[in-house]
């Protein structure tokens, strides 16, 4: 949020808020930026999670050859 670029340790944090009810983010200049890739991680790690609990399936970062890419 301050600086425009996520820690490590932020990621780590915006990823386990998927199994939280509710994210918390401070304020800072890059409060769009922030929002956004939050929502971009908390809708990929949906499919991970369960009500708390993980799911084992196949991670996918970028769209492979032949899924339409």
């Amino acid at each position: 949020m301050r600086k425009g670029i996520p820690s490590r340790a932020g990621l780590a944090d915006a990823v386990m808020g998927s199994r939280a009810e509710v994210v918390m983010l401070n304020r800072g200049p890059f409060l769009r930026e922030a929002v956004a890739l939050l929502d971009g991680i908390l809708r990929r790690m949906e499919a991970h999670q369960y009500k708390k609990t993980p799911r084992l399936r196949a991670l996918r970062s970028w769209p492979l050859l032949g899924d339409g890419a």
